[in-house]
């Protein structure tokens, strides 16, 4: 499968490393270089760096062939802007978006957006150990 991932920090990377090693194609696009040291020596996909939103880079990336993207950079309005414009206008079959504000979740619902809140996902997680006694492991 080949995977576009937009934005480097930490869940980004993960994904990107978590995907190349079970032998998915994955570009990483962000728009800063260093950001690509979190990806370790092991990563063997490709980098760019450039912004999620311009649409040559995205072409640059490869979001033309990109069977699916996660568009977790630090910005709620970045990520909403990148990911409409890789679902709408480049067709990309699957679109993870990130958001840091489950309030706005709805909003990107109705655009037609996938969307993964750490926020919520987090809280639910908390509320399963103090609560229900579930056991989990990361």
């Amino acid at each position: 499968m080949n995977v576009l991932i937009v934005g480097c920090g930490r869940v980004g990377a993960e994904t990107a490393q978590i995907l190349s090693a079970a032998g998915h194609n994955v570009t990483v696009l962000d728009k800063s270089e260093a950001a690509f040291q979190r990806l370790g020596a092991d990563f063997n996909g490709a980098t760019l760096v450039g912004n999620g939103i311009d649409m040559e880079t995205l072409r640059a990336a490869g979001v033309d062939k990109a069977d699916a993207a996660a568009v977790v950079t630090n910005g709620d309005n970045t990520n909403i802007v990148a990911a409409q414009v890789i679902q709408k206008i480049f067709k990309v079959p699957k679109v993870l978006t990130r958001i840091y504000d489950p309030g706005r979740a709805h909003i990107y619902k109705q655009l037609g957006l996938a969307v993964v809140s750490g926020t919520t996902l987090f809280a639910t997680l908390l509320h399963d150990r103090i609560v229900e006694g579930k056991q989990c492991s990361l």
